[in-house]
């Protein structure tokens, strides 16, 4: 799942990096109007869309960047996604909330807002981790990340965190070091 101002084209070098061997992906892509869309109608749309292209039970693997894996992480812990979801692997996501959501309109930017500090969906994803347990959860992060401020709250609550040696958000998605690190856990 995409971040808040790409499309999936923002997994090109990602989907070279794995190569022929990660050859059925999808790559949704969601109208998340700069902020604009809520969180849960976007986790709504990306479970008809996951459906759609996999019908039935087939157990997923998850990649979500950025506030992609909020969305992602939604979908799993409010919709029922955990009971098809294998590996849920987050990417710089504001998933403890990020302070550069902080300025912008509660009424008007519902999915930045789902992404401030202490926000209600962010709260309630918290407080019962008993649809994450069951899955492979995994993290990474780029510590100087300035759109998940701070970048080490870039994590989920449960699983592995991996910083990975990026300055910036974009980089996560676009520099050897981290697609690397990335590829080699998707692939395992």
């Amino acid at each position: 799942m995409h971040g808040l101002l790409d499309t999936p084209a923002v997994f090109n070098r990602l989907r070279r990096q794995l190569g022929e061997r990660a050859p059925d992906l999808l790559l949704p892509a969601l109208p998340l109007r700069l902020g604009l869309t809520s969180v849960a109608a976007a986790a709504d749309q990306l479970g008809r869309q996951i459906e759609a292209a996999y019908p039935g039970s087939t157990p997923l693997d998850l990649l979500g960047f950025s506030i992609g894996g909020v969305i992602a992480r939604t979908w799993i812990q409010r919709l029922g996604g955990h009971r098809r979801t294998r590996r849920f692997v987050s990417l710089g996501s504001p998933q403890q909330g990020t302070f550069t959501a902080q300025p912008w309109s509660s009424r008007l930017f519902r999915g930045l807002a789902d992404v401030k500090r202490g926000s209600a969906l962010l709260t309630e994803l918290n407080s019962n981790l008993d649809t994450l347990a069951g899955l492979e959860c995994h993290s990474f992060y780029s510590a100087l990340d300035l759109a998940v401020l701070p970048g080490w709250r870039a994590v989920l609550p449960v699983g592995g965190r991996t910083p990975l040696p990026v300055a910036t958000h974009p980089q996560l998605l676009r520099d050897a070091a981290a697609l690397g690190p990335i590829a080699r856990e998707l692939l395992r």
